[in-house]
């Protein structure tokens, strides 16, 4: 991830109105944004310990800041997102929020989910704010071993923020080892929660990467992600 700094982002929406579906937000004015909002749909699974533990960093330095330039109201947004990281031992191997029995992981600086990192700057790109770097910079210490559903909650926000719902999600992750078959429906499952959105709109596929580069020699894992936002 990218270690430049800036603080996070609000996206003014001309003609917003709020949904039953809209996540909850602060009654501040059209130009700032608390923070952080770590609350999710009602549907997600309860946080981590990580995941409390950094929510409680949030909450402690709230404070607002200026939006960014307001964005053209279109019908529907699409965004790309990549992401990779070195496989080292030592490591656990989180991928879409859940833990996968491995002798190496990802080194990073926060979980190292590749794939939840991907998805948020998917949703940040079709948003057209920043990536996940700037948001979340890897050379701040309270982001230090974060889980990744913090990352992605809060991308869901903006989502609603800026007045869209998920129309559907596209990822491929790619790795030459472990084998993710029997981890797949899982990965799914919990990213749809993490979401807010029914598992039929979420697709997930894994690729070996044939013993090429770093991938292929099991050196590094790597996601790709497209996603399509809904006008509500």
């Amino acid at each position: 991830m990218a270690t430049s700094t800036t603080a996070l982002y609000s996206i003014p929406i001309s003609n917003q109105t709020s949904t039953k579906n809209s996540l909850p937000l602060s009654s501040l004015s059209p130009r700032t944004s608390p923070f952080l909002s770590l609350r999710s749909s009602s549907r997600a699974p309860p946080p981590s310990a990580a995941a409390v533990t950094a929510g409680a960093v949030i909450e402690a330095e709230r404070q607002t800041t200026t939006s960014a330039t307001p964005s053209k109201s279109l019908p529907f947004r699409v965004g790309h997102g990549f992401d990779l990281h070195r496989l080292e031992p030592g490591y656990p191997l989180i991928i879409g929020g859940i833990d996968i029995p491995f002798e190496k992981g990802c080194e990073a600086h926060s979980d190292g989910d590749v794939l939840l990192h991907c998805v948020v700057d998917a949703i940040l790109g079709a948003l057209g704010l920043p990536d996940i770097g700037q948001i979340f910079p890897d050379n701040d210490p309270k982001w230090k071993g974060a889980a990744s559903s913090v990352f992605i909650k809060e991308a869901v926000r903006l989502m609603h923020e800026a007045g869209y719902e998920l129309g559907n999600l596209d990822a491929t992750l790619i790795l030459q080892r472990p084998k993710l078959s029997p981890h797949k429906e899982a990965i799914r499952a919990n990213l749809s929660n993490l979401l807010g959105a029914d598992p039929s709109v979420v697709n997930l596929k894994a690729k070996t990467h044939e013993k090429v580069d770093s991938l292929g020699e099991n050196r590094s894992i790597a996601a790709h992600t497209v996603v399509l936002l809904m006008k509500k």
